[in-house]
This record gives structure tokens, sequence and C-alpha cells, in this order.
């Protein structure tokens, strides 16, 4: 289980994210909402290590990992995609993912360089990293080198490497972005996939709510870098705070009735925010 612990930041005289506690259950997949400048990437980058926090603590399995840096974080078990974009840009993309997947496997590769003692792991790594590539519909991408793909095969590959480092959790931070209507399928197909092992604990931060309502077991929503709700994806974008803080309703537009679809309603929240 991950949890933080009043997992605060300052910068000056701001507190970016004050106080938050919250635990992730693995085989549940949190979406993190909240209107811009809400805290969201700030808690991820708090959870993940790209930031020191200023208080609070965060825990992987009971273990306090506070004090570890990114990679350290990453090995113990915790997996942000962006955290692998362009590993080895001049390296194809078959070769990054059998990269990634060497990275996690003990064998003779990790002991010296004598070509024949490593040819049995070598093959063994190629068939993993051949089947997280088809995994992620990139098949013909296989000997692209990596700087040469466009954005959303970029982001295909965030997922492939995440995927090859087989963590514990897996933080997606708009895993569709940028993408095309047929591209943002692939990717939210994938994450399905991975929902289906209970293993595993998956956090999602995304503006699109349809996508929200699809994926989400549970929504935590920030708000000036506090938790205001949590709970059921139905009850919390229904609530009153999230009409308010995120989906831009005042309490009296929330409560009163409309001919049509009420501002920051089902419609709104669908369209998502541009945040």
């Amino acid at each position: 289980m991950l949890q933080t612990k009043d997992l605060t930041i300052r910068f000056g005289g701001h507190v970016a994210v004050n106080a938050v506690s919250c635990s992730f259950a693995p085989g549940t997949l949190t979406a993190i909402v909240g209107p811009n400048g809400a805290g969201k990437t700030t808690y991820f980058n708090l959870i993940s290590g790209q930031l020191k926090a200023s208080g609070g603590s965060v825990l992987l399995g009971g273990r306090d990992i506070s004090s570890l840096g990114v990679s350290a974080r990453t090995r113990a078990g915790l997996g942000r995609a962006f955290q692998l974009t362009n590993l080895f840009p001049n390296l194809t993309v078959l070769e990054n993912i059998r990269l990634a997947v060497q990275a996690t496997r003990s064998g003779r590769h990790r002991r010296g360089l004598n070509l024949w003692s490593i040819w049995s792991d070598y093959k063994a790594l190629l068939r993993r990293a051949e089947e997280i590539l088809n995994t992620v519909a990139m098949q013909d991408r296989a000997d692209a080198i990596v700087a040469s793909l466009p954005h959303g095969d970029q982001r295909k590959l965030e997922v492939a490497l995440l995927i090859a480092l087989e963590p514990q959790v897996f933080m997606f931070d708009e895993p569709t972005a940028g993408m095309s209507v047929d591209e943002a399928p692939v990717i939210l197909n994938l994450i399905r996939d991975l929902k289906n092992d209970k293993r595993k604990t998956i956090l999602l931060v995304e503006h699109k709510m349809d996508v929200v309502r699809e994926l989400a077991d549970r929504i935590i929503v920030l708000h000036n870098g506090e938790l205001v709700a949590d709970g059921d994806p139905a009850e919390v974008i229904a609530s009153r705070v999230v009409q308010e803080a995120y989906l831009g309703a005042s309490a009296q537009d929330a409560s009163e009735p409309s001919d049509g679809p009420a501002a920051g309603g089902p419609a709104a929240a669908q369209q998502g925010s541009t945040a």
C-alpha cells in the first residue's frame, strides 16, 4: 500500500500542498483531479521524489521512503511514466524496452562482458521486450530511433518502459495529453489491462472527466493544495465542493434546477478542464 501522511511543501510563503494524508490500496485506480494550480502534479512530484517535502512522509508497503531519491523510489516500486521519456533517444524503440527489462532482471548480463555467457539471458530479455512492444501496439516501430518518434508514439513508449520496470505503483500524469483521437484509446486500453492486476496500485491525474468516470474506482480532489473530497466517483463528482472548486459552479447554481445542463454539471464535466 502507498500512503502519504501530512505531506506538505512550501515555496517561500506559499503552501502548494498542505498536509495531505491519503492511502492507495492495491487493486484500485485512484483519479486525482482539481482545477489549475490545485497541487495535483506537485503532489505527484512529492510522491515520486522529484520534489523534497517540507513536511510529512511517503510510505510504500509500510516502509518510509521519504528520504529516497527518484531512482531509489523507482527501484522500491514506484513507477511514473514521464520519468522514463527518451531514456536513450539515440537507440531504437526495441533497444529502449530491452534495457528497461534488463534493469529489473538478474542473470549473466549483470556479470561481466563475455558475450557467450550472456547470450541466453539476452534472448530472454529480447523476447520480453518484444512482448511489451506488442502490448503497446508498436511492433512496426521496433527499429525506429526514439528521437524520431512523433508525440503519440513517445507516450506509448513511456507506458511500455513503465510496464517493463514492473512497479508496484503506476503513476500516470495526463497519459493521453497531446495524443490524437486514434492514438488515445491504445493508452486507455493499456491502463484498463493494468487494472486487472489486483496486485498493482494505479494513480491517475486526468482532466478528461469522461475518462475519469470510466476508469476510476475512486476520486480524490485537491484544491488550493488541500484534500477536499475523497470517495466514489459518482458521489465525488456530484458533491457541492467539487461543483464549486473543480467544475466552476457556485453553490447556488449547483443546487438550482435549470432547463438545460447546469454550468459545471455532467455535460461540462465530460468536456474536462483545460487545466
